[in-house]
């Protein structure tokens, strides 16, 4: 039998090749990984994350999964506004999470952080073991994203809750226009200056097209089980945040 495919950008390839090509991806820029978050965004990044911490809500003692995690970016916001908790942070790429345990947050927070790497489809966790799931520009990456969904489902305890930060689609034809100029012609090309990687920064913007739209996705999150599940949109649309709660 032929095996499946998905894309890996605006390639297709064997579904069995993709985790190690966005592993590479990973690997390649994980040391200059943040500046390029800050470049790429204009630091909007940040006031993104921040959007998804006040939906999110934290309180203390809460167990958090956060994966795709890399550098610890989310993990870090989610224990300083709960206060006391214990966050792990997963992520297929060990390179990415080497970044993470440099910064001083890491340190600060050792012992209310686990580092471990891991497949967002086979989740090394009994069931009902978190209070939230995190993803944060993550789930695009994934090969069968609905697997990934069903899995965050499987691990989250019975009034647990998920968050899912991605990019998306502007709901206004002219502005994705104008953000795909801008997306295609300077990621790229800052990809190069700053992390001396054009090839993972054109796959990252190419990945971002492939993705589904907000409602399309948002079918995703119901289709694994959860309930009350909404959308926000960050910037127009640039980004969004979907949410969703295992009752």
């Amino acid at each position: 039998m032929n095996e499946k495919t998905t894309h890996f950008g605006f390639q297709d390839v064997p579904e069995s090749e993709k985790a190690g090509r966005v592993r590479g991806v990973f690997g390649s820029v994980a040391s200059k990984y943040d500046v390029m978050n800050d470049a790429m965004s204009f630091g909007i990044h940040r006031i993104w994350k921040d959007a998804m911490m006040d939906w999110l809500a934290p309180r203390a003692g809460q167990r958090l999964l956060d994966v795709a995690g890399g550098t610890g970016d989310i993990s870090f916001r989610f224990l300083k506004r709960a206060g006391s908790g214990h966050a792990t942070v997963l992520d297929l790429t060990e390179p990415m999470l080497v970044e993470g345990r440099k910064r001083a947050e890491a340190a600060q927070m050792e012992d209310q952080l686990d580092w471990m790497v891991g497949d967002a489809m086979a989740l090394p966790f009994e069931d009902n073991s978190f209070d939230v799931y995190t993803i944060s520009f993550g789930i695009r990456n994934v090969t069968r994203p609905q697997e990934a969904l069903n899995e965050a489902f499987r691990v989250l305890r019975p009034g647990g809750r998920l968050m899912v930060l991605e990019f998306s689609q502007i709901p206004n034809d002219l502005m994705q226009w104008a953000y795909d100029l801008y997306s295609f012609n300077i990621i790229p090309r800052m990809g190069q200056m700053i992390a001396g990687d054009r090839d993972s920064y054109q796959y990252l913007v190419e990945s971002i097209r492939k993705f589904p739209d907000q409602e399309t996705f948002l079918e995703m999150v119901r289709a694994a089980g959860f309930e009350n599940a909404k959308f926000r949109n960050l910037s127009l649309g640039i980004a969004c945040l979907h949410s969703g709660w295992k009752i």
